[in-house]
């Protein structure tokens, strides 16, 4: 794709949104009730992942015996996730920097020394990509993390943005990501202070503020969606009793 397709001049983009607009997403919680202690689905445009937590429960490694929970994080794409085949030894090495980028904020927003000597496994499932791969896996693990009643200080949301000829692109997708530098963010909560930033290219200078104001934004709308499911699956479950 030329590179004038990204962003016409009426302002629309490849898939007609505008510069500040994020693709539909939806979530659920609760998806795997009697396989996992939580589970979370995210589509997030067309990319698709599923979540599933177990623990907080006693580790495999006896021997473990820190004071809070250990947390691992496991991605792992479906071969059938993507039209194009990515080489095996580079689609590895991002799955091992998605995996160590996601437990990293976790923890952040764990309350780990609540349950001391336990390790808590997260995995995650990718069933379709089409750009924002990373901030949806941070979104899922985040809502199957609530479903398994995990303590969290606050929500923990992501979001991509890019830019194009000086114009800020919130949420790209497969397409926009191919040609234009864009950057990733995690927050907890609705604070203005970013947890997690990873470049993916790179970005000017001077479009970093607007792009970071822009993925914030973004990461902070994404909360109160899912923040919506989750009250009310906890509305439906009340219901039910």
């Amino acid at each position: 794709m030329s590179r004038h397709e990204i962003y016409s001049p009426e302002g629309l983009r490849t898939d007609g949104r505008r510069w500040n607009e994020i693709r539909n997403f939806d979530c659920k919680i609760n998806t795997h009730p009697t396989s996992a202690d939580g589970s979370s689905y995210v589509e997030w445009g067309h990319t698709k992942v599923v979540c599933t937590v177990d623990g907080p429960r006693e580790p495999d490694n006896r021997q473990n015996t820190t004071d809070r929970a250990v947390i691992s994080v496991n991605v792992n794409v479906a071969s059938f996730s993507t039209e194009t085949r990515i080489k095996r030894q580079r689609n590895d090495k991002r799955l091992a920097e998605m995996n160590i980028l996601i437990r990293q904020l976790l923890e952040e927003a764990v309350l780990t020394k609540l349950n001391p000597r336990t390790q808590i496994a997260v995995n995650i499932t990718v069933i379709a990509q089409d750009g924002g791969l990373l901030p949806a896996c941070i979104n899922a693990a985040c809502l199957a993390m609530i479903d398994a009643g995990v303590p969290l200080t606050d929500y923990v949301s992501a979001c991509s943005s890019g830019v194009y000829s000086n114009n800020a692109l919130i949420d790209l997708n497969t397409l926009e990501e191919q040609d234009v530098p864009f950057l990733t963010i995690g927050v907890i909560g609705k604070s203005d202070k970013i947890s997690m930033l990873t470049l993916e290219t790179q970005l000017p200078m001077a479009s970093l503020e607007p792009v970071l104001a822009t993925s914030l934004s973004g990461a902070h709308a994404i909360q109160d969606i899912m923040d919506a499911a989750v009250r009310k699956h906890g509305k439906h479950r009340l219901e039910r009793k």
